[in-house]
């Protein structure tokens, strides 16, 4: 096995670190504390208290500090937490894959963003140690400060279509479907040719359409992303790779919201609540419709409900 990891306790960490002094190397990623470089294995120490043996000699030393913690799912974990799509094959959570997820689809201000990431097996528990679970669990400020880390660690793309882009797409007969479904191809492409010739072990699609719908969108797309694709819901808690991709969309998606609210003079509402057609009517009133339709997915039911309260 190439890739190991243990929990291990204080005592025995500095026993670790003891017996590896000498072939120290530095190592400046986020929750790392030791790291040694044998010529065989590479053996990583985490604050958490994880020590991860990776590489050809990785049995042999973790057989000197402990047994293996299993980082695979359990067999029927997407029915557990009603997660509905493709079946996974067993072990997926410690495979190497290629996820990615949108935000911003349901807000009336702020953009569409589609962010694919790729975490391959040696860098899981680097991730997880930098904080990335269910993006839905984690605040908005939490994924803001984590966002930067995980960009360096991983090979990722992110899409941001600006609403003005947004709105003159849509207006040419586009749904939402497919211009989410042409976002996430481009990112899953982006990441592909980023990591090449590594390909990862599978690709995993946050499920926003049924495996034919999604496909049926791309259909005159010249490149399209179909090896190893598996779709489903809830995604996020299948695979920290979905995790991050979501986690890295919604930083960017509160940084395009805070270049609006600056413009807009006004902190920018998130959803599309009665709260958010009244700042709409407000901005409309203040600075014009020209404005407003810049800022926002103008097909939206808001736009109407703004133009009442205009009146």
């Amino acid at each position: 096995m190439s890739n190991i990891v243990l929990l291990i306790p204080t005592n025995v960490q500095k026993e670790v670190m003891s017996y590896y002094s000498s072939y120290y190397v530095e190592r400046k990623a986020p929750g790392v504390v030791f790291a040694a470089k044998l010529t065989d294995t590479s053996i990583t120490m985490y604050k958490s208290g994880k020590l991860m043996f990776q590489g050809g000699g990785a049995e042999r030393e973790a057989a000197r500090w402990g047994h293996e913690q299993s980082t695979a799912v359990a067999t029927g974990v997407a029915a557990k937490i009603g997660a509905k799509g493709d079946k996974l094959p067993e072990g997926f959570a410690a495979m190497s894959v290629l996820g990615s997820d949108e935000t911003g689809t349901g807000d009336y201000f702020g953009p569409v963003t589609v962010a694919a990431v790729y975490v391959p097996a040696s860098k899981i528990e680097l991730v997880n140690e930098l904080g990335v679970k269910d993006s839905k669990m984690l605040t908005d400020d939490y994924m803001r400060r984590i966002a930067p880390d995980l960009r360096a660690a991983c090979v990722n793309s992110v899409l941001v279509l600006r609403n003005e882009k947004y709105n003159k797409i849509q207006a040419r007969g586009y749904s939402q479907g497919k211009i989410k479904a042409m976002m996430h191809n481009q990112a899953l492409r982006h990441v592909l040719t980023k990591m090449a010739p590594e390909k990862p072990d599978h690709i995993l699609i946050d499920q926003f359409a049924e495996r034919g719908v999604y496909y049926n969108y791309l259909k005159n797309e010249q490149e399209i992303v179909r090896e190893n694709v598996l779709f489903s819901t809830k995604a996020e808690q299948l695979h920290v790779a979905v995790a991050t991709a979501s986690i890295l969309a919604r930083a960017s998606f509160l940084k395009e919201m805070d270049r609006l609210s600056e413009e807009a003079g006004m902190e920018i509402l998130k959803g599309a609540s009665g709260k958010v057609d009244m700042m709409a009517a407000r901005i409309w009133k203040q600075q014009g419709e020209e404005k407003l339709r810049s800022m926002t997915k103008w097909h939206f039911a808001n736009t109407e409900k703004a133009r009442k309260l205009m009146k």
